[in-house]
């Protein structure tokens, strides 16, 4: 799940720390994609911590989220969808249908909580710039991220540029998506196919407006289950 869908299920959690936790294993990816960080091996690292301690139950609700989603049949039978939409889109190009469909279906939950009112995009960015940063530069160094400079310049940006605000058109979402090609591919689409993209995402966002909350539903009650 993506950044607004993981913020979902902290949408009333007071917690600013908890909430960054909870997005921060894919915003480490995105200041650098060969950041590799295990800090649930180390979780006794961060008990006497109350500040990291949150920040690990962040992360730590991450992947339960991330592997109750990918493993469900929303997913599968939602990213098939979407990828059989998609293939004119990716037809001469050299990004993977699936991968795209993946990162789509991802970016449309992103996009219809936002327009739908189901998440408030100023809480998030008002909660990601409270958290306590001396006990994030911790955690991270406790991680094996012994220079956080990188990292830090991204979280930076990423909060003063609002960018998630973009999210509630849709164009934007093939934009985002373009971009995140880009970080693989040289040059993955044409503005005929991100055009084409669009109205593609379009459809399929209408396609499961009627049933998309359903994974947030099962997936609070399976991690209520877990407790």
């Amino acid at each position: 799940m993506n950044f607004l869908s993981h913020f979902y299920f902290e949408r009333n959690n007071p917690d600013e720390n908890m909430v960054l936790g909870v997005v921060l294993p894919d915003f480490t990816k995105n200041a650098q994609k060969d950041y590799n960080l295990y800090p649930l091996k180390i979780m006794h690292l961060f008990e006497s911590d109350p500040l990291q301690a949150s920040i690990l139950q962040g992360w730590k609700k991450h992947i339960a989220v991330d592997q109750i989603f990918h493993s469900s049949e929303f997913f599968k039978a939602h990213t098939n969808e979407l990828k059989q939409l998609i293939l004119p889109s990716c037809e001469n190009s050299p990004v993977k249908p699936f991968f795209l469909a993946h990162i789509g279906l991802e970016l449309t939950l992103d996009h219809l909580l936002v327009s739908e009112g189901l998440v408030n995009i100023n809480t998030f960015y008002d909660q990601l710039s409270g958290a306590n940063k001396t006990a994030l530069n911790s955690f991270l160094q406790t991680s094996s991220l012994e220079d956080t400079a990188v990292f830090f310049k991204f979280l930076n940006s990423f909060i003063a540029s609002r960018y998630l605000f973009s999210y509630q058109k849709m164009e934007n979402i093939s934009y985002a998506l373009n971009r995140i090609c880009m970080r693989l591919w040289h040059n993955p689409f044409t503005e005929a196919q991100l055009d084409a993209l669009t109205v593609q995402l379009e459809q399929f966002k209408n396609n499961i407006r009627k049933d998309y909350m359903s994974i947030f539903n099962d997936i609070e009650k399976s991690i209520s289950n877990s407790r």
